[in-house]
């Protein structure tokens, strides 16, 4: 079974930054696209936002929230994506979960049904 496991969360203060990491068992992960995406508090759950993906040939893509503040990688010999991020605002709070294996439609990313844990962000002001 494909594991997806999220690290790198914590707490932070406003202007502060993070990185989170994002490890997945997939074959296939340097031809995987990837998303980070984050569910804010009171959410339901099938309304994870979109932060920013990454396909499987470097091309980037980030939610107006997160341009000029976020920057998603990836490193394809140790199968992991990660999500730089700086300036962080209180609104930044929320679980953030990567998803692997998805696909790049237009204007989006269809997600693989395969969801990790997630990793806790909280931004204090």
């Amino acid at each position: 079974q494909v594991q997806v496991v999220e690290s790198g969360g914590g707490l932070v203060q406003a202007g502060g930054s993070l990185r989170l990491s994002c490890t997945s068992s997939r074959n296939d992960f340097m031809r995987d696209d990837m998303a980070w995406y984050r569910l804010a508090p009171g959410t339901p759950e099938n309304q994870r936002a979109l932060v920013a993906g990454i396909s499987s040939d470097g091309r980037r893509q980030y939610a107006d929230s997160a341009k000029g503040r976020f920057t998603i990688s990836r490193d394809n010999a140790k199968n992991t994506a990660y999500l730089q991020m700086g300036s962080l605002k209180p609104e930044d709070t929320a679980v953030y979960y990567c998803n692997v294996g998805g696909t790049f439609i237009s204007g989006g990313y269809l997600p693989d049904p395969t969801w990790g844990q997630g990793t806790q962000v909280t931004v204090s002001s």
